[in-house]
This record gives structure tokens, sequence and C-alpha cells, in this order.
């Protein structure tokens, strides 16, 4: 199966079922599948198959139909994170090849102008805020309307073109998407039909999709996440997209919209439930909270089964390279560590249906239960590797088993628990930030003698992005301000919040700096 046939077998079967609410606008699968199918032939005028197509923009309705129309017309969508400076986007356009560009007004305006020599990108396109389908007319395109006539209805969803793959496999490349490595230099996961596809069967398994569903989506379609909206497509249920997270807008899409469930961070949770609008808005039609990302304190699950009593909790486990989530904890679990089990909350769950797990030590043999090792995974929906780069794929894959970097233990119970990250990445507001390069940013400051780059456990943002400094003789411990400000080359979300002097750094008999026992000594 490939991704665009879950709009596609949708328009064929449900075609007057809502698929997608956005921009103050609703469409049916088959006005969806009609969006689709144009940006797709539309793309195939501009590239070739086996072309990468890139989008840096927000939510938008272009970009839920880039999902699924850039895969049908047998290209790959790489996706660019709309936070990043124009200096990381272009690494990324560059590193992909990306040969056309989608992207809202204000990313394509920037990226012009900042377009390196070394650039493939032939081809900008604007995605407008309301409608999904491009046109390709001219060089810097916009889009039209014209596949919506003012009754609401499709002018024509060509389905026999729509179902012809020619010599498309489903272990092509879907999507691409750039991780943070712990070299610094981010990882292209390469996502497949296949993949995409498994990790949305195995969360229908894990997490039942009912029959009477509207799910809000607030994270950004650039990240990982986005795989949630082909869940619920799959299962022919709406997806009620906001532009971008805020607490407001998303409380009046739960009331307006009848949402029954959402994907929330931690920090979106509590953002929601402390706003002071909170008690104007009607949630009760919320059955189900879903995070992840993030561990959920046992304060604000009480507090959230309190507030909203018709919501179950439930968390996702998973990373770019699986396409998803491919471990669950319930909303029966969370119940339970609410009241009698609060233990419980410190797992990230049971591995899916389709999910196969073993912790393993340093010699790749498995552990006995209860210790602590690597958790790998084995499944349909771990990627096919890292885009042009084989030797991160060979570290990353060990005899069909994918190595999470994740050091973690499995329970008397059959629950995984997450002890560290072998990769030294850092997880603030649900992004990923490699500690190497935020140090080979913050190493060049004349007054830094070393550092290690941390993440320090926060409240609001999961963790914040914190320098342990040794300070060069005859200087000033930099302020965070002027960390910031000397970093201004990387992502906002990158940039130090946080520093802390010590006189000198713990090492290990290697003499490596021994990050856990920073983190240990900063954790609250």
């Amino acid at each position: 199966m490939f991704v665009q046939d879950v709009i596609f077998f949708g328009a064929r079967h449900n075609a007057d079922a809502i698929a997608l609410i956005a921009a103050d606008q609703k469409w049916t699968f088959a006005q969806f599948a009609d969006a689709v199918d144009s940006m797709s032939s539309a793309l195939t005028k501009q590239a070739r198959p086996g072309a990468t197509i890139a989008v840096v923009a927000e939510n938008t309705p272009g970009f839920a139909a880039a999902l699924y129309a850039v895969p049908a017309a047998q290209m790959v969508l790489a996706m660019g994170n709309t936070r990043h400076t124009d200096r990381e986007l272009w690494e990324m356009l560059v590193a992909s090849r990306a040969e056309v560009l989608l992207a809202t007004r204000t990313h394509l305006d920037r990226l012009i102008e900042s377009k390196p020599d070394d650039s493939l990108i032939h081809t900008f396109v604007e995605l407008s805020p309301a409608h999904p389908e491009a046109m390709f007319d001219t060089a810097v395109a916009f889009d039209s309307a014209a596949a919506f006539d003012s009754a609401g209805k499709t002018t024509g969803f060509d389905s026999a073109r729509a179902n012809s793959v020619g010599s498309a496999a489903e272990s092509d490349t879907a999507w691409l998407i750039h991780t943070s490595g712990t070299t610094g230099k981010p990882k292209g996961a390469m996502i497949t039909h296949q993949s995409l596809i498994a990790a949305a069967l195995n969360t229908t398994m894990a997490r039942p999709v009912a029959a009477d569903e509207v799910y809000l989506f607030p994270f950004p379609l650039f990240h990982v996440a986005a795989y949630n909206v082909v869940h619920h497509h799959l299962r022919r249920r709406p997806v009620v997209l906001l532009e971008s997270f805020e607490p407001v807008a998303a409380m009046r899409a739960i009331e307006e919209h009848s949402v029954t469930s959402v994907s929330l961070a931690p920090t979106m949770v509590a953002m929601l439930l402390d706003h002071p609008d909170r008690a104007i808005h009607d949630l009760s039609t919320l059955r189900q909270i879903s995070y992840g990302a993030a561990a959920m304190p046992l304060d604000l699950l009480r507090r959230t089964l309190t507030e909203l009593p018709n919501a179950g909790l439930a968390q996702g486990y998973g990373m770019t390279e699986l396409s998803g989530n491919a471990v669950f904890l319930g909303p029966d679990e969370h119940r339970r560590a609410a009241t009698t089990d609060p233990d419980i909350l410190s797992a990230a769950g049971r591995p899916a249906p389709l999910t196969a797990l073993r912790i393993t030590a340093e010699d790749d043999s498995e552990v006995p239960p209860g210790e602590v090792g690597e958790i790998l995974i084995r499944s349909d929906q771990v990627c096919a590797g890292y885009w042009e780069n084989p030797e991160a794929t060979a570290e990353a894959f060990f005899d069909g088993w994918f190595r999470t970097g994740d050091v973690g233990r499995i329970d008397s119970r059959g629950y995984l628990h997450i002890v560290d990250r072998k990769k030294d990445i850092i997880i603030t507001g649900g992004e990923n930030v490699s500690s190497r390069e935020v140090e080979d940013a913050v190493s060049t400051h004349t007054a830094v003698a070393s550092v290690a780059v941390i993440g320090v456990p926060d409240e609001h943002w999961g963790e914040l992005v914190t320098a342990v400094i040794v300070v060069a003789d005859g200087q000033d411990l930099p302020s965070v301000d002027d960390l910031r400000s000397w970093t201004s080359d990387l992502a906002g979300f990158k940039r130090p919040r946080g520093v802390v002097e010590v006189e000198q750094m713990p090492l290990n008999a290697s003499g490596k700096v021994e990050k856990r026992r920073l983190r240990d000594a900063l954790s609250p």
C-alpha cells in the first residue's frame, strides 16, 4: 500500500466524509483527493520521478496535501523546520538535493533571497494559507482555488490516474525528515511508504480510532508527528489542522468542531489548563489526549483528569526513524497512575502489536529482564536508513534491528522504562537539539575554556538547553543573553537558556565528559 492510497481509497469509498478542517474550511475525502491529485500532476511537470520536493511552511492545507501528493508523484518530500535559520534550512535543502520548494510567503521570500549557488532548486511555489492545491505556471507560483467551486464540489478526481503507480515500490522514500545527530550534523531519515503505513497500522491497533473521532493536530507537520494525520485518515476520520499551537485557537477548535482526540505535549496541556480563558470554552467532547517527547508530571496528570474528566491520557514513545510511535501507555494505566499505581507513570509503555523490542548490552547480547541496556526495535515501521549516509546507517542497524540510542529496561510487568539517552540529544519544547552542535558554537566564545551542553529538566519546556562552562583565565562567565547572541546562527530553540560555571568538567577514564553527572547535579 502507498501513502497516497490512504486518501484515494477514502475518496473512492467514503467520498463525502470530511477529511480536513483548516483555515475555516472543510474538505471531503473526494475534494481533498482532487487537490492531492492536482498537486501531484503539477509536480510531474516540474521534476522527474525520484526527485526531492521540499516544503518549508506552517500547517496549511497545502502542506497537508503535499504529505500525499509528493509521494503520489513518485517523489520525496523533504520537510524543513520553519524555526531553523536560513543557513540551517539551506544546508538541509542542498543536502537533500531538493529541486522544487513549496513554502508559505514569509519563508519563500527569505529563502529566495538567501539561495546559495549550490542549490538545485529551480521552482519556488507559494502555499497559501487557505487552499491545498498549487499551480506551477511561473517560477514563483501561487495557490489556486480552482479545485473547488462555489458549491464546494470537487471538479474531477481522476481515480484511474491517481491509482497508477507505475514503477513505484512501497520501499521508496516518501518523506525525508532530518534529525539532530550526535555529531551535530542532521541526518535525513528515509521514511518509506511501507514504514509510514506500518506506523499508522501499529498505532491503530495500539490506540484505536473511534467511529466518531474528530482529531485535532496542533504540532508542526514537518515533524514525524504528522504520521498521526495519516493514521486518522486511514480510519477515514477528519483531521482538524491548526496553523500552529496557541491555547485559545486550540480551545476554540475543540469547541467548534467537537474534537474528541488531540495530540499535545505535556507543556501544551498545562498551557490549556492555565489559560485565563479556559473557563469560557467547552472542552467536554475531549475523550483522549495523546502525548509524547516528554514525561507527564504526576501532578499535571491528576489535574488533567480532574479538570477534563471525560478525557483519558495516552503516551507514545517513538522517534523519526520509527516513522512514529512504537510503544504505548494507555488511558487505563494513566488512571491507575493517578490513583493507586503512580510508579507506572515512569514507564513509556508496552510495544505495539507489530513491534519487536529488545534490550542489549554493549556486545549486542540481550540482557536479562530488569537490567539496563540499549533499546533495539525491529518493525516494518523502521525507516530505510539515512539519506546518502551509509556510515550512519550501518551504525544504526544491526542484524535487522534498529538501535534507538536510548537506554532502558523492561520491568516485571513488561513495561519499557527509558533510563537515559545514549545519543547526546536534548528535547526542548518537542524539538530535538544536538548537544554537539551547540557546544561547537559556544566553544568559540573567547570566555569559554571548555563547555558541555546538557538538558536540565523544566516543567514548561521539558528540558532547557544549558551550557556548563569552564571559564577561560581572566574572563567572566558569559550571560545567557550573551551566549544566545553569540550563537545566533542557530535556531532559537537550540541556543542556551541556562549557563552554569564549573571549575572543571567531570571526566571518565577515557577523558570524556560524564554528562550524566552534570545532569544529576543540576536536576531539581
